[in-house]
């Protein structure tokens, strides 16, 4: 028998549950909606699901207080779709940097909403190798740092780890994976997010900026994340590739 995708809907409107539920089951999903962080949580003891939209703005825990859990528990494998108010971008980035896999801004169509969830679930069913946990993991070098891709950390060239937001290690990777290349904003997203840019999307922006603190990287002379002017980013360093056992 074929799988059929679970998708759990945790929102305070009562409305949104509804309409997203029944769109959602009319195109061959299951659905299971909660209210709010605690009615999440007892469903998760009882069943699995496959991806969970959880809203940003809900009364007692939020959405980023819930992501965050979710990240650190049990369920951390669960992909996460989050909804965000438009305007609010700080939400946006927050919640990738808690651990997202993606996120859509209200006011949206249940029809974007579906092309969301196949897509993080396809790209989360897609890992390749190289960003999966597993017995063979590597530490790739540059400069003064290496990234462990098991413990997914940054080294210092003391051997002092630094630990990375989910969002700041894909997009890390991505950078690693394709270096002294440059990659515009639209690339950078469909790699890191698999989606494209939306009007005024300055979350990459965000993210690279964070990621140049950890990386102690000055934007106004940088040794690895350059700006190409009107182009986008370009990460300057090679990569050295090798393989640690644990």
């Amino acid at each position: 028998m074929d799988h059929i995708d679970h998708i759990l809907i945790v929102d305070d409107d009562r409305e949104i549950r509804e309409l997203v539920s029944g769109y959602l089951k009319k195109n061959g999903l299951r659905v299971t909606v909660a209210a709010d962080g605690r009615h999440m949580r007892s469903f998760l003891e009882t069943d699995s699901v496959d991806l969970i939209v959880l809203d940003v703005m809900m009364p007692g825990d939020d959405g980023l207080v819930i992501c965050r859990e979710l990240r650190a528990g049990k369920h951390k494998a669960i992909p996460v779709l989050m909804l965000t108010a438009r305007t609010d971008e700080t939400d946006r980035i927050v919640g990738l940097e808690m651990g997202a896999d993606d996120y859509l801004a209200k006011p949206f169509s249940a029809r974007e909403l579906l092309a969301r969830i196949k897509a993080v679930l396809r790209r989360t069913r897609m890992l390749p190798p190289n960003l999966q946990v597993t017995e063979v993991g590597q530490l790739l070098s540059f400069g003064e740092w290496q990234l462990d891709t098991t413990g997914r950390h940054l080294l210092d060239r003391n051997g002092t780890a630094v630990a990375l937001s989910g969002a700041e290690y894909r997009l890390l990777r991505v950078f690693m994976d394709h270096p002294q290349r440059v990659l515009n904003r639209d690339q950078l997203l469909n790699l890191t997010q698999g989606r494209e840019a939306e009007l005024f999307d300055r979350s990459i922006d965000l993210l690279v900026s964070r990621l140049r603190q950890r990386l102690c990287d000055d934007p106004r002379d940088s040794s690895y994340i350059k700006t190409v002017r009107s182009e986008g980013y370009v990460f300057s360093m090679p990569v050295e590739i090798s393989e640690i056992r644990q």
